[in-house]
């Protein structure tokens, strides 16, 4: 008797942390590049009221469309972008096509002046926010070429403590950028 008892509580315990595993996953492009991406635009799809995002490099355009999809769907959605990279002059960021769209809000920031450099840092984070309870982070910036030819990493997590301290964070850049 004792011995189904300790049984069943070991598969409770068990089914518990299976099903917090679920909750976050971790991919390594390339190799993971198929993954990371269905993963990435799977969250996107299922969205429901929030997407905030804070990318340096933003040219790929199957996540692009997800994110026109989930406007269409009135998922509010946040951009920021660094303000150098994705000028007019660089032909390839998705900037200029979804700041058009509504429901997507782009904002534009540069990083820290150093004076004695004559420098401005970057906006260099890569992240999003999904409905204020999952977090997408990693090396990976939006682009083609970090999900098929970098070595990149790209973690995803269902975790409201966490993207509790993202929304704090991304809130703080994007009440300092300017819209594009």
């Amino acid at each position: 008797m004792k011995k189904n008892k300790v049984i069943k509580i070991s598969l409770i315990i068990l089914s518990f942390t299976i099903t917090l595993l679920a909750n976050e996953k971790i991919f390594f492009m390339p190799y993971d590049k198929d993954k990371a991406l269905s993963n990435l635009t799977k969250s996107i799809e299922l969205a429901k009221n929030s997407i905030d995002i804070a990318i340096y490099s933003f040219t790929h355009k199957k996540i692009s469309k997800k994110l026109k999809d989930a406007s269409k769907r009135g998922v509010k959605i946040r951009i920021i972008f660094d303000e150098e990279l994705n000028n007019e002059q660089n032909k390839y960021s998705k900037l200029p096509n979804l700041a058009k769209i509504k429901n997507i809000n782009c904002k534009l920031i540069k990083g820290k002046y150093q004076k004695n450099r004559d420098y401005f840092g970057k906006m260099h984070n890569k992240f999003a926010i999904i409905d204020e309870k999952k977090v997408i982070f990693g090396s990976a910036n939006f682009s083609n070429s970090a999900f098929s030819l970098n070595y990149e990493i790209l973690y995803i997590k269902d975790d409201l403590t966490l993207a509790k301290k993202f929304k704090t964070y991304f809130d703080t850049i994007y009440s300092k950028a300017t819209f594009y």
